[in-house]
């Protein structure tokens, strides 16, 4: 009979076996702190414009090579709780904002790293957190001070260039002035007058071949396919669109047949066939022209299809279904049936065309009510596309965020270094022991002209001197010059390199709320894995059969 071990006393009593629990401040917080700040560091070489690439191959076998912080992130598997937490907040700012995670990140470790000195020197955890919270609160008054830059007209191309040029900087580095060209044509040209913008509404679509220059904006969307009829281009096309296969209808329930002679076979087989060219005469008699379906098409119907001249586009996906739909103002009808006059969608012309040897179907929308732009990357690889890609999606959001609200702040640190010295004043007035929790806040800030300097190549001490002594002389938008050798400072104002305000006010609000939910755990309960391994019995238990 095996013998009955005794659990301890406490929380593991009431566990299962093969559970674990870490409690106290050299169990669960600085172990906490230990693991988010080991994450911090290892995105914060890829922050800025000379940022370095990571190569991270997911649970798929999928290689990325990228300085994109939200996507290495989402494809990392991190398994810590603790640095989740970092994660979750991340994709908030993704999320909210649509730029800035790795500033959530690398902000999150450094005041990690800041308030682990505070707890070794005994300032309760407590104190620390209310510190971050007054730190906040002034951060966020102080803000609007900074403000250096407007963007009165969203639809101003020439304004909107020069605002959304410094988010596409840090993640192609060279190629800015091109793709912030090509973002604000495409963003301008669809911008709605009544409703707000939509992210979604800009589509992507990479070639192989040629160069980043060759990229260009195009008002529709374009399909990576081949049409499946015989008629390969219409000009002012109405479209009927169908989520259903443009077949011969297969019945509900089974059915069958008893055919005696050959008669019976052929007048059965007409039937079918004069069935669905009354279908197909149908939709062509709505004036329709292009016919797009989510599902195959029959031989059958392709014949008819080219018998009455009407285009046959296939989508496999359903999603690229709902935006063309958008895109063309149709209605995707589930049965094959002769659309109504208003579920009838509308292009200028539909036309496959030929793009670097790649057979593409173009929906071109030429006039000013497009709903939807593509943006047709080229480039000599599918990672350096991808990266394009990128830097694209950033760009957009930030467009986004302009038209929510257009003010900005000079970027290259300079927001950072001046809030860094302005809340190193404020600690000095309060009275607590939250004062100090402040000025590790203040110097928690330094972390990115910092970051900035040592992914460029120079030192970041003499950077960080420099910046400070231009700032207390009443610069405010005195920031990092990457362009320099020498660590030396350029006006971001007149170089305009801006940061949007919105999205540096809810990274700044994610880091604070992450970090100090962290520095809030005392206890860390792991519970026993379900469906894990079985434990072997010993020899002669009841249990062995």
């Amino acid at each position: 009979m095996a013998l009955s071990v005794p659990k301890a006393p406490g929380v593991s009593s009431m566990l299962k076996d093969g559970a674990r629990m870490f409690s106290g401040l050299d169990e669960a917080v600085f172990r906490n702190i230990s693991a988010c700040k080991e994450f911090a560091h290892s995105v914060r070489s890829a922050y800025g414009p000379n940022g370095m690439n990571k190569m991270v191959i997911n649970h798929l076998e999928k290689q990325f090579v990228t300085s994109d912080a939200g996507t290495i992130i989402r494809e990392l598997d991190v398994e810590h709780p603790a640095a989740r937490l970092m994660v979750l907040a991340s994709q908030m700012q993704e999320a909210e904002a649509g730029d800035g995670t790795n500033f959530v990140v690398i902000l999150v470790g450094a005041l990690l790293e800041e308030a682990e000195e505070l707890l070794r020197l005994g300032v309760t955890t407590s104190e620390i957190v209310e510190g971050y919270e007054k730190a906040l609160t002034k951060v966020l008054e102080i803000l609007p001070e900074l403000v250096c830059h407007e963007v009165k007209d969203c639809r101003d191309f020439g304004q909107v260039r020069e605002a959304i040029r410094a988010s596409i900087m840090s993640k192609q580095y060279g190629n800015e002035d091109f793709l912030a060209e090509l973002i604000a044509k495409a963003c301008i040209s669809i911008l709605p007058e009544k409703t707000t913008f939509n992210v979604d509404n800009i589509r992507v679509c990479k070639i192989l071949g040629s160069g980043i220059q060759r990229s260009e904006v195009l008002h529709g969307m374009v399909f990576k396919r081949q049409v499946e009829g015989d008629i390969t281009s219409q000009r002012d096309a109405k479209i009927a669109l169908f989520s259903c296969p443009v077949d011969i209808i297969q019945t509900e329930t089974k059915g069958t047949v008893l055919i005696k002679t050959a008669d019976e076979l052929k007048n059965f087989s007409r039937g079918e066939e004069s069935l669905l060219e009354e279908q197909i005469k149908a939709i062509a008699a709505t004036g329709a022209k292009v016919v797009v379906s989510g599902g195959k098409f029959g031989d059958m119907a392709l014949h008819f299809m080219n018998k009455y001249g009407l285009m046959a586009v296939r989508l496999l996906s359903k999603f690229d279904l709902r935006r063309l739909c958008k895109a063309v103002n149709g209605t995707v009808l589930p049965r094959l049936t002769a659309p109504a006059a208003e579920e009838l969608g509308y292009c200028d012309s539909v036309a496959v065309d030929e793009v670097g040897g790649t057979t593409v179907v173009v929906f071109r929308s030429e006039g000013s009510e497009g709903r939807i732009a593509t943006v047709i990357i080229r480039g000599s690889t599918d990672n350096a596309m991808d990266d394009v890609e990128r830097a694209i999606d950033d760009g957009v959001n930030n467009f986004k965020a302009l038209t929510n609200d257009g003010r900005l702040l000079p970027g290259a640190g300079a927001v950072e270094v001046e809030l860094s010295q302005r809340l190193a004043v404020f600690a000095d007035t309060l009275p607590g022991l939250d004062q100090y929790a402040v000025r590790k806040f203040a110097a928690a800030l330094e972390v990115f002209p910092k970051a900035l300097a040592e992914n460029t190549g120079v030192n970041s001490t003499e950077v960080l001197q420099a910046l400070h002594l231009a700032h207390r002389g009443g610069a405010a938008t005195q920031g990092f010059n990457l362009e320099s050798d020498l660590p030396g400072t350029l006006d971001a104002k007149e170089a305009k390199i801006f940061d949007g305000y919105s999205t540096k006010v809810w990274a700044l609000r994610n880091a604070v709320t992450a970090a100090t939910t962290i520095l809030k755990v005392d206890q860390i309960i792991m519970a026993k894995r379900a469906g894990g391994p079985k434990p072997r019995q010993a020899p002669g238990s009841d249990d062995e059969a």
